[in-house]
Parts: structure tokens; C-alpha cells; sequence
């Protein structure tokens, strides 16, 4: 007698499978609220779409499951997680329209705890796919093109526009714009400065040991400084400069606002750039240096023309992780009126509206997932290169 068909389970796919059925049957998928603050009431998937379109999703729901949860080629995961993901994305918006009365502008639909758990599986099981298919980093940065353009192409279309985050920015798209422009300012801003005194700075520690231990362990002491805190123990100095220096005010310098949020970014970017340019500069290969120095090149020759390109992969990897750290960081910003996406993330804390805090939180969390994928792929480049270079 031959031996019975073996069903093989991907050990990823039981997680996903599981969150997926959950999210599916268990957990609402949208919520009704008669205006922003009221509690909501929950929706279910057939509840929260019509007659035909319900069901569907169910079906491509448990489809994308059992296709996570078997072992199935990884073109057939990476259609099923496509596929749900698009169906989501598109339908949730006709749940807002089906949800919101005619006529009725106070209703506010929004996507429930399933909508979102069910983005997270099917969201894990194309990252999985896509670390399987080993891209290279042109193509992760070209599915993260791709996936931002069918963002904006739904943004545009109006499909989302029922739903109440789109109606939040619709009353606020002004502000939204302006606090966003602070808020890529003040990660961004923050983060040049960083590099421009900490590669400095990280050279002077590599080359003289004593100053490496003093100001790494200051460094690591102000890391340690709940941001909050820091942002607070800010507003006394800053207070004082601008009220006895002469032009300081005129230049934005105050106890509230940009200019003590631009300086705690600063100040927590200063640990990862400088650590990182140290490890960066002491894993420099020895015979490189040798050689070099058998080259009869000056100090300055071999920082510049042997060193510094040799530890450019771990020192950019540095500015990934503070870029990425000022992104989120930059949120708290708003407690001190430094602007940002947390003016609406605390808005909506304050007045118990939900979606509110998501008009400020998704784009923080896009932007420091967009900067992340884009910085490794420059980071691997890098190190490839440096690699083919020395070979």
C-alpha cells in the first residue's frame, strides 16, 4: 500500500492562520460611531459590507489562511497575500459607505480590531515571502514604491473617503500638511546635526581612547533619559537663553517649541552615531591600513581614501536606527509645541477621539517603516560594494 499524502504545516503559517480566523470570525471589522466621540458599536465583516461583498472577503480571507498555513510554493503566498491585502484595503472603504447613513454627516465609520489584525497577518505573510525571495535592495525599494502608489491611487480615487480618518484630515489638511513639514524638519534637522558633529566626535574617540570612554558613557547617560524628561529639563536653559542673549529669541530659541524638542532629537542622535562610527573605524582590516601606510599615504589620506569608506556601511547603519528613533521620537515633540504629528496623536487622546490619534500615528509609523526599507537597501548597496571593492 503507498504511503498517504503527508499535509506539511509552515510553522509561520499557524501563527498567521490563527490571527487570521480570529480577525475573521471573532473580532469586529469596522465600527459605527453617530458622531467622533460616542462610543462605537462593532461591525462584523457581513455586518460591515453587503450581502455579496461580505462573503467574499470571508472567502479570500480563509483562502490566504490555508494557503499561509500549508506549505505552498512561494509565488501562490505571495498572490494570496496580495490578493487579501488589496481586498481589504478596498473594501474597507465600502464598509464605510455602506455603514454611513445617507445623508449623514456626523456618522463616523472606522476600522475595527480586526480590519487591523487581519492587515498584520497578511502584511506578515508577504514580509515573510519577500525575505524568502532574497530581493535585492533596487527591488525591496521597488515594492515599497509600488505599494505607496497603490496608497495614493486609493487616496485619490475617494474610496477611503467614508471612512472617519479621511474625514478627520479633510477638516484638518492644512495643519496636517504644516505639522507634517515640522515633523520631517525636526527628525531630519536633528539628524544632520547629529552627523555633523558625531563623525567628528566618533573619529577623535576612535583615535584617542581616553576621550572614547568619557564621552561614550556621557552619551549612554543621556540615552538613558526618558524623552519626556528630557524635553522638560530643556525649557529652563533654552528659557534663560532667549530671555539674556541678545538675537537668540528672534532665532526660535525658547523654552517651548522647536527649539528644545530640535535639541533632545540632537542630543538621542548623538549615541548611535558616534558608537557606530567608532565600531565602524576599529573594524577597519589591519592589512588595509598596512597597506596603505606601505603606500606612503599621510594619516589624513588613509582616514579619508582607506578608512572612512571601509566603515561606511556600519556607520550609516547608525543613521538608520537614528532616523528611524527620530521619526517616532519627534511624536512627543507636540507635549513641549514643537508641532508634529503629535499635535493630532494628543489631540485625539484629549478628546477621546480615536481617530484623531490615527491621523498622527499611521503617517509616523509610514514614514519610519518607508525610511527603514530605503536605508537598509542603501545600507546593503554599500557593503556590497565595499565588498566587491576590496576583493
Amino acid at each position: 500500500m503507498g504511503e498517504g499524502v503527508r499535509i506539511r504545516f509552515d510553522k509561520l503559517g499557524v501563527v498567521i492562520a490563527a490571527i487570521a480566523a480570529y480577525a475573521a470570525f471573532l473580532a469586529p471589522f469596522a465600527t459605527f460611531r453617530a458622531n467622533r466621540i460616542v462610543p462605537g458599536e462593532a461591525r462584523s465583516i457581513l455586518e460591515a459590507l453587503p450581502a455579496t461583498t461580505g462573503p467574499l472577503l470571508l472567502a479570500i480571507v480563509v483562502a490566504g489562511a490555508l494557503i499561509a498555513l500549508l506549505k505552498t510554493p512561494l509565488v501562490l503566498r505571495l498572490a494570496a497575500s496580495v490578493v487579501a491585502l488589496a481586498a481589504l484595503a478596498t473594501l474597507i472603504g465600502v464598509a464605510g459607505s455602506f455603514l454611513t447613513p445617507a445623508g449623514n454627516t456626523f456618522a463616523r465609520i472606522s476600522p475595527a480590531s480586526g480590519f487591523w489584525l487581519l492587515i498584520f497577518a497578511f502584511t506578515l505573510l508577504l514580509a515573510d515571502v519577500l525575505t524568502r525571495l532574497n530581493l535585492s535592495p533596487w527591488a525591496r525599494v521597488g515594492v515599497l514604491v509600488v505599494a505607496a502608489l497603490a496608497i495614493g491611487l486609493l487616496l485619490i480615487s475617494g474610496q477611503w473617503n467614508s471612512l472617519s480618518i479621511l474625514k478627520e484630515y479633510a477638516n484638518r489638511a492644512d495643519s496636517f500638511w504644516a505639522e507634517g513639514s515640522k515633523h520631517v524638519t525636526l527628525a531630519l534637522g536633528s539628524l544632520v546635526a547629529a552627523v555633523v558633529v558625531g563623525l567628528p566626535l566618533g573619529i577623535l574617540c576612535h583615535r584617542v581612547e581616553k576621550l572614547r570612554a568619557g564621552a561614550l558613557n556621557v552619551l549612554n547617560i543621556i540615552q538613558t533619559i526618558p524623552s519626556i524628561a528630557l524635553f522638560g529639563l530643556l525649557i529652563a536653559p533654552l528659557g534663560w537663553v532667549a530671555a539674556h542673549v541678545p538675537g537668540a529669541a528672534a532665532l526660535g530659541i525658547r523654552g517651548i517649541g522647536t527649539a528644545p524638542a530640535f535639541v533632545a532629537l540632537f542630543l538621542y542622535s548623538l549615541l548611535p552615531v558616534v558608537a557606530n562610527t567608532v565600531v565602524g573605524l576599529a573594524g577597519v582590516p589591519r592589512a588595509a591600513n598596512d597597506a596603505a601606510r606601505g603606500m606612503g599615504m599621510t594619516d589624513r589620506q588613509r582616514l579619508f581614501g582607506v578608512e572612512f569608506p571601509l566603515a561606511f556601511p556600519v556607520i550609516l547603519t547608525g543613521i538608520r536606527i537614528v532616523l528611524v528613533q527620530n521619526i517616532g521620537l519627534a511624536t512627543i515633540a507636540a507635549l513641549i509645541g514643537g508641532g508634529g504629528f503629535g499635535v493630532f496623536v494628543f489631540q485625539g487622546v484629549g478628546q477621546t477621539a480615536m481617530d484623531l490619534v490615527l491621523l498622527g500615528a499611521v503617517p509616523t509609523v509610514a514614514l519610519a517603516f518607508a525610511a527603514a526599507i530605503i536605508l537598509d537597501a542603501v545600507i546593503e548597496m554599500t557593503a556590497t560594494k565595499r565588498r566587491v571593492e576590496t576583493a
